[in-house]
């Protein structure tokens, strides 16, 4: 089984990377590669949309790349391969990214990215650091993980699902920010498994098995 990393030059892939490296090892014949090829995606039996940065420039350097965007909506939307977003990458899943500018997202979760607005000078923005995931839907790819259950997360603005269904789990940020999205055989997450330690390396386990 192959899982791609696709590389769009939008932020360091190296953890992410040997994250997904490392959970690899554990089963049989599978690999993981970071591409920017077309042609790998193709092949690939999973896809995975890491990203850091603002949403506009993220989507921007993603159609950039010849073949790579028209490559993932083939791959993602008409095969149902297995995706996974990461940060930016789960951001991208939304109708509309409202960063700078309003940006058109993929649009495999309905709804918006807006800045978080605290309603207190205490609470700082970015949003950075641990925080307790509070799981709300089932899933295979959570399987494991649970409410107080901590992960990773650096970023500014916020998921507003229109469908709180497709809404698996949230922190509590002086509001609900969203933490994991979910439609048909696409998962996002607004934190970085790669860096959230025990947490992570089970999502991510969890998702190299995943066989919608």
């Amino acid at each position: 089984m192959l899982t791609a990393l696709i590389d769009y030059d939008s932020g360091n892939l190296h953890s992410a990377q040997k994250a997904f490296e490392r959970m690899a090892t554990e089963l049989p014949n599978e690999e993981v590669v970071v591409t920017k090829d077309p042609n790998v995606l193709q092949k690939a039996d999973r896809i995975v949309l890491p990203g850091d940065g603002a949403f506009p420039t993220c989507k921007t350097a993603l159609m950039s790349k010849t073949g790579l965007f028209e490559a993932l909506l083939e791959a993602v939307e008409t095969q149902s391969k297995p995706f996974l977003g990461i940060c930016v990458g789960m951001q991208m899943m939304a109708s509309f990214g409202h960063e700078y500018v309003t940006t058109s997202g993929l649009d495999w979760v309905s709804g918006n990215i807006r800045p978080i607005q605290p309603n207190s000078l205490k609470i700082k923005v970015p949003h950075m650091g641990w925080n307790d995931l509070i799981i709300t839907g089932a899933h295979p790819v959570l399987d494991g993980i649970k409410t107080g259950d901590h992960a990773y997360f650096v970023h500014s603005y916020h998921f507003e699902v229109d469908n709180v269904a497709q809404r698996l789990a949230h922190v509590d940020y002086a509001e609900d920010i969203t933490a994991i999205v979910s439609s048909g055989t696409r998962i996002g997450t607004q934190f970085h498994p790669e860096k959230s330690q025990g947490t992570g390396l089970r999502l991510i386990s969890n998702f190299l098995n995943w066989r919608p």
